[in-house]
């Protein structure tokens, strides 16, 4: 069944905060590779100017992934997570995540497109601090495979 496009600009509830941590912005950081010391070491990270551990550039995926679970799962919507692949990611940044960072979710469908027999949606998840501050916006971009 095609994804409805009047889906396009749903907004969906905020997420509950998630506390920044430095364990996981370490752990986070060794999974992909990330070998910048900054990304390990509190004193590092100062040098730069931060306050804390700073976030290599994807570790918001931890957190908007979870939040675009509200889309991919709304039951209206209709998605066979099967049939999903992945398209592209993006993320514009106001400042960088760091430890101790505060941060809250809120997704919605951007865009609902239909081409060669699949439904591509574009979700964005502006992530901000619980105080508002934004911090970053990130797109995900999804394919649900056509059945033929």
């Amino acid at each position: 069944m095609p994804l409805d496009p009047s889906f396009a600009g749903r907004s969906y509830p905020p997420t509950a905060p998630y506390q920044v941590g430095r364990e996981k912005i370490r752990e986070f950081a060794t999974a992909i590779g990330a070998t910048d010391p900054a990304y390990h070491q509190p004193e590092a990270a100062r040098a730069l100017g931060h306050p804390d551990v700073v976030a290599p550039p994807t570790f918001p995926v931890v957190l908007t992934m979870a939040a675009n679970e509200q889309i991919v799962a709304d039951p209206a919507l209709g998605i066979d997570y099967s049939r999903v692949v992945h398209g592209d990611q993006r993320f514009v940044y106001t400042r960088p995540v760091v430890a101790g960072d505060e941060l809250v979710c809120v997704s919605l469908v951007e865009e609902i497109t239909a081409r060669g027999g699949h439904d591509f949606l574009t979700m964005r998840t502006d992530v901000t601090t619980a105080a508002g501050e934004p911090v970053v916006t990130v797109w995900s971009k999804i394919v649900v495979r056509g059945e033929g």
